[in-house]
């Protein structure tokens, strides 16, 4: 009986294992480094108005790679995605597979620093620094504090920290219903010259 307990309890991880990657959009075989760029558009509300607002862009949101243990993961900072209940809106850290999860992408591209893979590891251990110290999410997209970010602010600061600015003194105000923002845009990342599409899908 013992046995056939243990039997059941594998296999129903594996079953949840599943659950958590099944339906990504992430190609196999992506080969992510320390210091990439991951972008994604969505399907929700949130996703519309930005790409409402980014008139020069294609994605909605990015996160950046980071080397946690040997393992590539995702940091970004995102509202509207607990792991919980309870959880607030925060700087996030999860599988490739999960950010890129059909639920919340239906589309994505990679990008990487070009020649700077030192610069990129900076940045990667800035991102993975600011999800181990618990930063909230910013819902007020106000970069000159630093102690909420939201995810173009993220990557920026990221970036800065290695000497890279990737949007520099870019920023726009958008307006929507009852709100007045001035904050940096996913395209004002994504399309730097210094970074290189590793692949879109």
């Amino acid at each position: 009986m013992k046995s056939v307990l243990t039997i059941m309890a594998v296999l129903a991880a594996l079953a949840s294992c599943g659950r958590e990657t099944a339906g990504s959009i992430l190609p196999e075989g992506c080969r992510l480094r320390a210091g990439d760029l991951v972008f994604r558009r969505g399907n929700g509300m949130a996703s519309r108005a930005v790409m409402m607002a980014d008139r020069h862009g294609s994605y909605s949101h990015v996160g950046i790679v980071v080397d946690s243990c040997g393992v590539m993961m995702v940091v970004h900072a995102v509202p509207g995605e607990p792991d919980y209940e309870g959880d607030p809106d925060r700087v996030k850290m999860e599988t490739p597979e999960k950010f890129y999860s059909a639920v919340n992408a239906k589309i994505g591209e990679v990008k990487r620093l070009r020649g700077d893979t030192a610069a990129a590891a900076r940045a990667a251990r800035y991102a993975l620094e600011a999800y181990r110290r618990g930063v909230l999410f910013d819902h007020d997209y106000d970069d000159a504090d630093s102690t909420r970010m939201y995810c173009c602010e993220l990557v920026e600061r990221a970036y800065a920290s290695a000497g890279r600015r990737l949007a520099g003194d870019v920023r726009h105000t958008v307006h929507l219903p009852g709100i007045r923002l001035r904050c940096i845009l996913p395209s004002d990342i994504c399309n730097n010259a210094a970074l290189e599409t590793v692949i879109s899908f």
